[in-house]
């Protein structure tokens, strides 16, 4: 964002969103917890509220919604807000970081930024489940090509992938494993038989799924190992950062090199 010019400043004082496991639990209690994210940012000023995480995306938004539509729930959650000095009105408008670069940065600007195509690269854009259902606020909710437009627009090459919008098993790969780990199996195996080199992720936990449990896959089926990074990992190569900078030297299962870095001294 800093090398696109675009200012960001962390919400003061922000508090866990409850994720969408507490949701399921207590629905007016979580949407108290995240509706206190929504009124700091309110308070602050006329700003949009930025999260690059799918739960936090989907409890965020689910909560903005609830209060607008449901009488009780917003009554409970004004009441709340209340006792912490703080009240709520519904004028943040909840974003995710692919909707602020395809939308208000726009491809001809990322274009412009690019010094580093990523030609030869096959990359399997993956958005999951959460950003795009209930509320598709900016894409489509069954075939979204935001970051599809944004990768080709870095040189890389998309693979078709069918899956794109299909759960990656969420906090299922650490409370029923044999279940979570079979639906990250499955979308890793449909990328590797498709010939991606990277599946591209918009969600830092559908990366995590793909990315860090692939020694109980291979125990339990075929190997299907493939790099998997957050979409704008490869915004930053295809930008001339370091890959050191963007964190690739944290994954678990490494990137393919590219061509034009080779012969240099750049290490993923």
């Amino acid at each position: 964002m800093r090398h696109l010019g675009i200012e960001l400043t962390e919400l003061d004082d922000w508090n866990c969103c409850g994720a969408t496991a507490y949701m399921s639990v207590d629905e007016q209690e979580a949407c108290i917890l995240a509706a206190r994210n929504l009124a700091i940012a309110e308070k602050t000023g006329p700003q949009d509220l930025l999260t690059p995480c799918s739960a936090c995306y989907l409890v965020l938004n689910k909560t903005k919604h609830n209060v607008e539509d449901f009488p009780k729930i917003r009554e409970g959650v004004q009441r709340a807000l209340k006792a912490a000095n703080l009240s709520y009105s519904g004028k943040t408008a909840v974003r995710h970081p692919l909707d602020v670069l395809f939308h208000d940065v726009g491809i001809e600007a990322i274009k412009r930024k690019v010094v580093r195509p990523l030609k030869g690269l096959k990359v399997a854009p993956y958005y999951g489940c959460q950003v795009v259902r209930p509320y598709a606020t900016f894409d489509e909710a069954w075939n979204p090509t935001t970051m599809d437009g944004i990768l080709a627009a870095l040189g890389a090459e998309i693979v078709h992938y069918p899956l794109k919008t299909k759960c990656c098993g969420a906090s299922l790969t650490g409370t029923v494993p044999e279940a979570g780990l079979r639906m990250s199996y499955i979308l890793l195996k449909e990328a590797v038989r498709r010939g991606a080199d990277v599946i591209s992720t918009i969600c830092p936990l559908c990366q995590f799924n793909l990315d860090a449990y692939h020694d109980q896959i291979m125990k339990r089926w075929e190997p299907a190992r493939i790099a998997t990074v957050y979409f704008t990992q490869l915004m930053g190569l295809a930008f001339g950062l370091e890959p050191k900078q963007l964190g690739l030297h944290r994954n678990f299962v490494p990137m393919k090199r590219l061509p034009e870095l080779e012969k240099s001294e750049i290490r993923f």
